[in-house]
Formats: C-alpha cells, sequence, structure tokens
C-alpha cells in the first residue's frame, strides 16, 4: 500500500479514545478515555449521565442555560467525566489500572486529576487541552507524567 504510515501506539490509542467519544452525551464537549497497561485496552469511557438516567441531549444543558463558562463551576454539570467513567469500569469489572496510560480527548479538569492520583496512573496522554492547568500540579506531585500530542488522524486506512 502506498504512502501508508502505521500510526504509534499513542496516535493508535488517541484515536480509540476519539471514537469512543463519539457515544459521549455532553453537549458542549465529547470526550473520550481509555486506560491502557502494556499495549493492552483495559477500561475505556466517554462523558454523560450516570447509567440509566436521563442525559443532556434529553435534558439540555443547564450549564449552557445558566450561561456558566468551561472549567467553572463543574459540580452543576450532570454528567460523569471520562476519566472517571474509565475508572469506575474498570473497577466494576475487577480491573486494576494501578500503573497504566490514560488516552484522553482532552486534559484532566482538578476533580478528575485527583481521582487519576490515587488510581496510581503512570502517564496521561492527550491532545485536547480542558479549559483548566491546575492538574499539571497534581500530575507533578504525583509523578504523573503528561504529554499533549498532534490529534490523530480523523480518517482510518483499509486494505482493499
Amino acid at each position: 500500500m502506498e504512502n501508508f504510515i502505521r500510526p504509534d501506539f499513542d496516535e493508535y490509542f488517541l484515536k480509540i479514545a476519539s471514537v469512543v467519544s463519539e457515544r459521549a452525551t455532553c453537549q458542549r464537549h465529547h470526550m473520550g478515555a481509555l486506560a491502557v497497561s502494556d499495549r493492552r485496552i483495559l477500561a475505556t469511557g466517554y462523558n454523560g449521565a450516570p447509567a440509566g438516567l436521563k442525559d443532556c441531549l434529553e435534558l439540555g444543558c443547564l450549564r449552557n442555560e445558566l450561561g456558566i463558562p468551561s472549567g467553572k463551576r463543574v459540580e452543576i454539570c450532570r454528567a460523569v467525566h471520562a476519566e472517571q467513567n474509565v475508572i469506575i469500569q474498570a473497577a466494576l469489572h475487577g480491573v486494576s489500572i494501578k500503573g497504566s496510560t490514560i488516552y484522553c480527548t482532552h486534559s484532566p479538569c482538578v476533580l478528575c486529576a485527583k481521582m487519576l492520583c490515587n488510581a496510581q496512573i503512570k502517564r496521561f496522554v492527550s491532545f485536547g487541552r480542558y479549559n483548566d492547568d491546575e492538574f499539571l500540579t497534581l500530575f507533578k506531585e504525583a509523578g504523573i507524567q503528561f504529554e499533549l500530542k498532534n490529534p490523530p488522524s480523523g480518517s482510518i486506512t483499509f486494505l482493499k
């Protein structure tokens, strides 16, 4: 196949996180996340209302209605963040994410960063920046490596 460039693992997992984000029900940001260890996906998560509850697609976005800017008053949002859902899904299925890498479409808010510190991840890789950089101080203190990459290609190459 001419001109085919095989993606490295970071691009590969960021592309998968992008696909996961398509399940999000948030009207502001579609976020997807993966926990990966030894090149194996342990859990996935996207942002949306708690399982079985009405979401923003059905009810509308309360933060938009109140004019709350991104990165502020996150407690008003009804969504569970993608990173939170990765941690929850791993826990529900008895999978430890200790020492793993989280691939996420955006950098974490400070609340998610605290949870990721407690989950003892080692690395966080993203291509998008959330409107809050408070996580950087926590990650540095916890020894979590943060890497901001270029967005992955939006196309998928199939052999014919």
